[in-house]
C-alpha cells in the first residue's frame, strides 16, 4: 500500500463527496481517482479494497465534523444551563450546514450499513462510541440533564438535521414563526433539556 500520507487524505476526502453525491453504489476507486483528480488506479493503491476505504471515511468524517476545540472552549467557559446546551446544538447544526457532504457521506454510510453485516458492526460501534462520549461529555461539563436528555437531544438534532439536510422544504412553516433551522433547535432544548 502507497504511504503518502497527503494523497490518502485527498483521495479519502474524495470519497466522502462520492459518496455524498452518489451514494454507496457510486463509490469506485475509478469514481474516487476522478473525483480527487489524480490517474486511474491510485486509490487501489491505497487502500486493499471498499470496505478498508469506508472504515477511513467513517474515521476522517469523526474528524471532519468534530466540533473546533476553540469554539468549544469558549462556550464551556459560560454558565451550565439550558442556554448553554443550545449553544452547543446551534455549533452543531452550524456544522453540518457548513460540512452538508460530509454529513450526508454520514448518512449514505448508514444507509450502506443496513445492507452489510460487516460495516453494520462496525459503523455501529462508531456511532455508540459517539453517543456514549457525548453522554459523558455533558455529564463531565455539569450541563442540565442525564444520560436520557442525553439520548433524546441526540435522536431529536439527528432528525432535523436530516430533514434540513435533505428535504428542507418539509420544516418550513410546520410551526408558524419558528425558524429553521434556529428557531427549531431553541425548540428541541425547550421541549427536552430540564431547566437548571
Amino acid at each position: 500500500m502507497a504511504g503518502n500520507p497527503e494523497r490518502r487524505a485527498a483521495l479519502v476526502d474524495a470519497g466522502v463527496a462520492v459518496l455524498a453525491r452518489e451514494g454507496a453504489r457510486g463509490l469506485t476507486f475509478r469514481a474516487v481517482d476522478a473525483e480527487a483528480g489524480v490517474p486511474v488506479g491510485t486509490a487501489s493503491n491505497y487502500f486493499t479494497g471498499r470496505d478498508e476505504l469506508l472504515r477511513q471515511i467513517d474515521a476522517r468524517l469523526h474528524v471532519r465534523l468534530a466540533p473546533d476545540p476553540e469554539v468549544l472552549a469558549g462556550l464551556l467557559a459560560r454558565p451550565k444551563d439550558r442556554a448553554l446546551v443550545t449553544a452547543f446544538m446551534h455549533d452543531l447544526m452550524s456544522r453540518a450546514t457548513a460540512d452538508r457532504t460530509g454529513y450526508l457521506a454520514l448518512l449514505e454510510m448508514r444507509l450502506e450499513a443496513t445492507r452489510r453485516p460487516e460495516l453494520r458492526q462496525s459503523y455501529t460501534r462508531s456511532v455508540r462510541a459517539d453517543l456514549e462520549q457525548g453522554m459523558e461529555f455533558h455529564r463531565d461539563a455539569g450541563l442540565p440533564g442525564g444520560d436520557e436528555t442525553v439520548t433524546v437531544l441526540y435522536l431529536a438534532m439527528l432528525g432535523l438535521i436530516l430533514e434540513h439536510l435533505t428535504l428542507p422544504g418539509v420544516l418550513e412553516g410546520v410551526l408558524p414563526g419558528v425558524g429553521v433551522p434556529e428557531g427549531l433547535v431553541e425548540r428541541i432544548v425547550e421541549t427536552v433539556v430540564p431547566e437548571g
